[in-house]
């Protein structure tokens, strides 16, 4: 029987330096699990993406190994089946070109009978497409959009289609192709849209003498040419990730490896503004992690190490007036042919002068040789662009993710943030396995990269309260908070539908490296009344459906 693991109680672990950083409350078990589709397909991302279609009550499930969206039959949450796929090849674009064998499915959205699936070209740093279709699953139109399409979303109208162009480099780092975001007037037509329908928002305009903030990180080779007409290094480097539009007319994008967003306005199809996400202080009260997998102790301390926020997922939400973004602060490290931007702390030259690393070896008795050790911060993964001195050595310490969520304002002003509640309430959950990795069963494993690492983010609102679901891709599962007021974000629940004491890649096993989350709320929910939350995991290739109950 598969065991559920959840965590709504007060929390009693004793940890170094672990102050819960949001209120806790103990109201039950927020999530229950109710039925699971599984491809059979283990740690071959075969469940990533998710999306709800109210009017048919169907899931869209994007599953990059097969290369196709899983359309999957709902109204019976309790048993999901799947009824057919989504598959692009073959398919004629408004641009005269023809969708090529060998894409990738990357993503999916749908508002009201329109479905569209953001496809990868064959070779990832070519021009990819958005691909239309209705809710039958007959393919209507097709457009060309940017090198990896790595995300689409409509705005609350579903006038139009964002699409996040993350533009990575090919596997030596001997092409690097701009990021963009694509703005596709689709007007609720989508076999109408022309290749005209498109518009390209992209970073050229900090290649040609607008200022760049400071913390937003453009950094790695540079293989750009100079020539006129073709992206400069800043619209080459950045890779927006993931896209939410607010509202009609404006839109944010994650700029992941940069630890920033872009603001985009929609009615010009520009991005306006780049804003950093700054960097989270892993020696403030609250905010300590466990760095070492080599210690073989729970050890959440603060630490002399900074955290670049870095999210993959994230949502927005109104508060009194104003949106404010909720991030899932994974991390992510650039590493592409001979480049590999991570490295270990025991691996660095460590300057002896550091007013950042000094005052904490003073105050603790150590040394640099005893900080670089594996059971303290020899073997926690930071990046080797940052804190680099004139001298050659590493004054500050920039670790990739926080660790956490946070919830900022569009002026990128951290109003919250969990701290070390991820790790400390997982330490509490399941001790044996405290940051377990995802494709096997092991003890803290995670702790020198990133930790829990969370991946995805989604709201919803239950009789008026607002709710993040965070799930975590490594040792697994969702946390739960209510974000209604965000200065006092409160945790709420964490429910793990992984079994421990099954083996990976076994059906026992259950459900390992959630990816996509998406809330169904009650007034769309199969169970009239019950609002639900459908996670893909795209290690295990399940996609769950769980009942939540909130106050």
């Amino acid at each position: 029987m598969r065991k559920t693991t959840a965590v709504a109680t007060a929390l009693t672990v004793a940890l170094t330096g672990a102050a819960a950083h949001a209120d806790e409350r103990s109201d039950g078990t927020a999530l229950s699990p109710l039925g699971t589709y599984a491809t059979g397909a283990f740690d071959r991302s075969a469940a990533e993406i998710v999306a709800h279609d109210p009017r048919h009550q169907r899931l869209y499930v994007v599953n990059a190994l097969a290369a196709t969206v899983e359309v999957l039959d709902v109204s019976d949450p309790t048993a999901p089946t799947k009824l057919f796929d989504l598959a692009a090849p073959g398919i004629p674009a408004a641009d005269g070109s023809v969708v090529e064998e060998g894409v990738v499915a990357n993503s999916v959205a749908i508002h009201g009978d329109t479905v569209a699936v953001a496809v990868e070209a064959a070779e990832g740093t070519d021009p990819g497409w958005v691909v239309f279709y209705d809710t039958r699953g007959n393919a209507l139109n097709a457009v060309r959009v940017g090198a990896l399409p790595d995300m689409a979303t409509f705005t609350p109208d579903g006038r139009l289609l964002l699409v996040a162009n993350e533009g990575e480099p090919n596997d030596d780092f001997t092409v690097d192709p701009e990021g963009s975001i694509s703005v596709i007037k689709v007007n609720r037509r989508p076999a109408s849209v022309t290749q005209r329908d498109v518009r390209t928002a992209d970073f050229r305009a900090w290649d040609e003498g607008r200022e760049l903030p400071e913390g937003v990180r453009v950094f790695g080779p540079d293989l750009s040419t100079g020539e006129p007409g073709t992206p400069g290094r800043v619209a080459r480097n950045l890779e927006p990730e993931y896209i939410v539009a607010d509202t009609a007319h404006s839109a944010y994008a994650v700029l992941q490896e940069a630890n920033a967003f872009a603001v985009i306005d929609l009615r010009t199809a520009e991005v306006t503004e780049i804003v950093p996400f700054g960097l989270k202080d892993h020696m403030e009260p609250g905010n300590g992690l466990d760095a070492s997998d080599r210690d073989g102790a729970i050890r959440i301390e603060n630490l002399p190490v900074y955290g670049m926020y870095q999210p993959d997922g994230f949502d927005s939400y109104r508060h009194e007036g104003r949106t404010l973004l909720v991030t899932a602060n994974e991390g992510d490290v650039r590493e592409w042919g001979d480049y590999a931007e991570g490295v270990r702390v025991k691996n660095l030259e460590l300057c002896e002068d550091s007013p950042r690393l000094r005052p904490y070896l003073d105050a603790n008795g150590l040394t640099l040789a005893d900080l670089r050790r594996d059971e303290n911060l020899g073997r926690l993964t930071v990046s080797a662009a940052e804190g680099l001195t004139e001298d050659g050595c590493h004054d500050e310490l920039h670790a990739f993710g926080g660790r956490s969520f946070s919830i900022f304002t569009t002026d990128g002003e951290v109003v919250f943030d969990s701290g070390s509640d991820f790790e400390r309430i997982t330490a509490e959950a399941n001790p044996d396995f405290f940051n377990s990795n995802h494709t096997e069963n092991t003890f803290e494993t995670r702790s020198d990269d990133k930790g829990p690492e969370p991946e995805g983010v989604t709201l919803g609102v239950i009789d008026g309260r607002t709710y993040a679901f965070i799930g975590l891709e490594r040792v697994g599962g969702v946390m739960v908070y209510d974000i209604t007021d965000p200065e006092g974000a409160a945790f709420v629940d964490y429910v793990n539908n992984r079994d421990f004491s099954a083996t990976p890649g076994t059906p026992e096993a259950g459900d390992l490296g959630a990816e996509g989350l998406t809330f169904i709320a009650a007034e769309d929910s199969p169970l009239p009344g019950v609002p639900l939350l459908a996670v893909a995991n795209e290690v295990s290739g399940t996609t769950t459906l769980f009942r939540v109950d909130l106050p």
